[in-house]
Formats: C-alpha cells, structure tokens, sequence
C-alpha cells in the first residue's frame, strides 16, 4: 500500500468509520442477520452462546462468503474491471437464500448508493456505475463508497467486519440480554477473529468461496414468520 500523508491518512478514516457505522447510513442496527431467531430458539441465551455464535457465524459464512465478495468488488472498482462488477453483484445477490435477507441487503444497498449521490466525492465514476444498476447490494454499494473516496482496502474490509460483528453484538445487548460491560468486553475479544476473517477473506481463491449455511437459512426463513419480532431480519 502506498504512504499516504497524515491528512490524506485522517480523511479515510473519517470516512470510513462513517460509512460502516451500523446505524449510519444505512441502518444495519435494524437488522439481525438470523440471530433473533436463534434468540428464540434458545440457541443464544448468555454470553458464551452468543460469542459462539458471533465467532462461528463470522468464520463459517462471513469469511468465506461476504467478506470475499466485498474484497473483489473493492478490487474490481479499483481497476475499473465491470465484467468483475457484474459478476460478484450478481452472484451476490443470488447468494441471498431467504426473502429477508435479499430484501436486507437491497434496502441498505439502495440507501448508501442514494447517499452517495447526495456527496460531491473526489471520484463519482463509482457511483454513476452504482446508479446505472436495477438493484445494488450492500456489499457492492460499500465498495462504490471505498472506491469514490479512497479508503485503503485492507481498512475497509476491517471496518466492514467490526461493523457487522458491532451489530451483532448490540442485538445481543439488547435482546440476550447482556449488560453494556459485557457487550464491550465480547466486542474487544473479537478483535483477533476479524483480524483472522480479513485474512481470510483476502486470501481464499474463488474456487474456495461458499455460502453453504444451511442452519442459517433455515433460522432466517423461520424469522419470518416469528411471532414477536424486534429486527427485519
């Protein structure tokens, strides 16, 4: 990566803590990607269930599906490869295996691309791709936006994960419940699982990438049927 001057080096990181913020802009802090259902079941009910949960959730589908995905499109944007572009929204998008968690990662996708259309960026070329699509994911859109103002990619595909596994973490705050002390400290041990994860991500050839979560899906078609329901998804 090349040095960057320490404004240069301030400006990505403002920018970059404001666009994975779960609850700026795109509201994430809405959703719960699965784990109130699990609530429900039972599966998650303390502190060490849900570390368990966040750490095998992370490395089991995120890692070897959202976060290589999302690492790609930064790269395709970065090299303005649109065949790449396509191809990951695409198979993104396809990736989704339940109603809720398409209709997720739509909604936030159109609500970061419609924010960016709002910014004057040092690069919109991003962002005029992103327009140009019938529907944006998430992680298509969050690469536009690293793209557009030039975050470092290996800060970006972090701050990705913190802001997925800070999510999760204040469901279960909320919902467990956890006392705030404890949502902080299952947060803080988390760092070296996102370390690895980014690793990873980075890492894993295509042929190796899955979305296999069988589990998952199954809690997350359940979800949306539940009852009482707190989260979208």
């Amino acid at each position: 990566m090349p040095h960057m001057p320490h404004a240069m080096q301030a400006t990505a990181l403002l920018h970059l803590l404001q666009f994975a913020s779960p609850a700026l802009p795109v509201g994430g802090y809405s959703y719960s990607q699965g784990l109130e259902s699990a609530l429900e079941n039972g599966i998650v009910k303390d502190a060490a269930s849900a570390r368990g949960w966040i750490v095998e959730h992370l490395h089991l589908v995120v890692a070897r599906w959202e976060a290589p995905v999302c690492w790609r499109l930064m790269r395709a944007f970065a090299a303005r490869d649109e065949a790449a572009l396509v191809l990951w929204s695409e198979r993104f998008l396809a990736s989704r295996d339940s109603a809720e968690l398409r209709a997720e990662t739509i909604q936030m996708g159109y609500s970061l691309t419609k924010l960016l259309m709002e910014l004057e960026l040092p690069d919109p070329a991003p962002v005029a791709w992103l327009r140009a699509q019938p529907e944006v994911a998430l992680p298509a859109a969050y690469a536009g936006a690293v793209a557009a103002l030039g975050i470092p990619h290996e800060a970006a595909l972090l701050g990705m994960l913190f802001s997925w596994a800070e999510n999760h973490v204040l469901v279960c705050v909320k919902s467990v419940p956890l006392g705030q002390v404890a949502g902080q400290r299952l947060l803080l041990s988390l760092n070296p699982e996102l370390e690895a994860a980014a690793r990873h991500a980075r890492e894993l050839p295509d042929a190796a990438m899955s979305n296999w979560s069988p589990g998952l899906s199954l809690l997350s078609m359940q979800h949306e049927i539940q009852y009482s329901r707190l989260y979208r998804s």
